[in-house]
This record gives structure tokens, sequence and C-alpha cells, in this order.
């Protein structure tokens, strides 16, 4: 096969089908950044449970005076100097609690909320007496905390048992909501690109079905006849996977290094780093030329008869 003879045909036909090309390179660059960036979020939360859940604590809350009053569990009266040994001793006894274990008095609760909602309008009606003493607990395994719940939620003196990881569960779930929007949506310019790729093969086989005619009666073989109808496809693919690529570089960079600086307003979030996005390319550059390549063969066995 001439090689001159097939980037010929290529010129041609792209050339006859310039509208629909770019509308196939469109789409293609749509679709395959789409992917490229549900790819990259789902990375994004696997790295932030990561970081996150190796950082959140289980916390005991124990029982004040004034929860004697309204917190059932808390009926017999606030904890007992006692009560406080004995749950320190059990939780320090159990293999998936990393020790030391931290105590947290009144005091220092009290201390941290004011660091923490001191300008909001509540901060001034709390008194250090309202606040709870707590044990702060790290786990050498976040996946256990109903281990350490089941253990104190109901002893005496325990008010109650909260997770921090409940927290940041809210917080992953709506990002694998927007992940699986994303794939959604890929999932739909990716049929939008296969009905443009298929139209545009069928028209330009169309426009040079005398071309093709002639071809055919001096014994040119179907693969010599199809491959600039499929070098076309995969041309236009390869465009659009470049663009991807771009789209992609872009996002990394505006979002996160430069324009909205995300990592500067963001600073307690775990980004991905750029070898997480490089890593991606790629693939998508290899979607982007094999895609169209195979929709076009494909198309080709039917609107193109050799």
């Amino acid at each position: 096969m001439r090689a001159q003879f097939v980037l010929s045909e290529i010129g041609v036909g792209l050339r006859r089908n310039l509208t629909m090309t770019f509308a196939v390179v469109v789409s293609v660059a749509l679709s395959l950044a789409l992917f490229g960036g549900a790819l990259l979020l789902r990375e994004q939360v696997g790295t932030m449970k990561t970081y996150w859940y190796d950082k959140v604590n289980v916390s005991i809350y124990l029982c004040n005076k004034n929860d004697a009053k309204d917190v059932p569990k808390c009926a017999k009266g606030a904890v007992t100097a006692e009560q406080k040994k004995e749950i320190k001793a059990d939780l320090e006894k159990m293999e998936a609690v990393e020790k030391p274990v931290l105590f947290e008095t009144v005091d220092e609760a009290y201390k941290h909320y004011q660091e923490e909602f001191g300008d909001s309008p509540m901060a001034g009606s709390i008194t250090p007496d309202q606040m709870q003493e707590s044990f702060r607990v790290k786990l050498k395994d976040p996946e256990k905390y109903k281990v350490v719940a089941t253990a104190f939620a109901g002893r005496d003196g325990v008010q109650s048992v909260q997770d921090q990881r409940s927290i940041l569960d809210n917080l992953f779930e709506l990002m694998n909501g927007m992940n699986v929007a994303a794939i959604f949506l890929m999932a739909l310019m990716l049929i939008i690109a296969l009905m443009l790729i298929v139209n545009t093969v069928r028209v330009s086989a169309f426009s040079r079905r005398r071309e093709t005619g002639i071809m055919r009666l001096v014994g040119a073989s179907g693969f010599y006849i199809q491959m600039p109808f499929i070098m076309e496809a995969a041309f236009a693919g390869l465009i659009g996977g470049l663009l991807a690529c771009v789209i992609l570089l872009a996002g990394r960079y505006f979002l996160i290094d430069g324009g909205l600086a995300l990592q500067d307003k963001l600073n307690l979030i775990d980004f991905i780093g750029w070898e997480a996005v490089l890593t991606k390319l790629p693939l998508v550059i290899a979607i982007g030329l094999l895609m169209p390549a195979v929709a076009a063969l494909f198309a080709l066995r039917k609107y193109l008869k050799v």
C-alpha cells in the first residue's frame, strides 16, 4: 500500500466532511475529558479517604451534670472519677486503639469550642460547665469503629460515642455521586461521538463511491479500500484525545495550582499530584485513537461493501 495515496485520501475525506469531522473531534474530546475526569475524581476520593481516615478520632463523650435531666443515658448523673478510670483502662487494653488515649477536660473542650466557633452568635451563651469531658481515641484501623462503639455506647457515665468518619462519609458520598454523574454524561457523549463517527464514515463512503468502485474493479483488496476511511476516523479521534489531554492538564492547573487555586483555599484537602494526571493521558490518547477506528471498521461493513 502506498502511504502517499492513503494520506491523500485521508486529506480528501477530511476536507469533504469538515464540519462533521469537527463535530467528531469535539464530541470525542469532551467524552474523553469526562472519562479522564471521572478517573481522577475516583482517585481523589481514594486519596482523601486514606489521608483523612488516618487522622479521624473516635470521641467518647462523658455525662455532665446537665445531661442528667435531658439525656436518658445519663439519668444516673455525671460521670464519676471511678467510671472515668475504668473507661480509660478498658480503652488501653483494646488492641484496635492506638496509645496513649487522650483525655479532654471541660476547660480544654471549652477552649477548643471558642477557637472554632468563637465568632458565632451562640458562642457567648455557652459556659464551661455545659461542655463535656471526653476521651479522644485514634484507631489503628478506622474501619473498626464499631468495636469501640459497641464496647462503650451503653456504659454508665458515657453520653455518646461519635465517629468523626461519619462526617467525612457524607462528603465522600457527594463526591462519589458527582463521579457517577460524570460517568453517565461521559457515556452519553460517547454514544453521540460514535453516532457521529458512523454517520461521517457513511457520508464519506457515499461521496467516494465512484473511486471505491473503480478500485474494486482493478482488484484492490478490501483492506486497501477501507484503510483511508479508518485512518480518517482514527485521525479525528486522535485530535479529540489530544484536546481531552489539554483539558485535563488545564483543569488540574487552573483548579489547583493557579487560577482558582483550590490547593491554597482548601489546604485541608490532600489533592492528587501531576503524576496522577500524566499517567491517565496515554490511556485517553489510546482510547481516542482506537475507538473511532473500530467504530469506522464496523460501519464500513454495512456502508462499504468490499
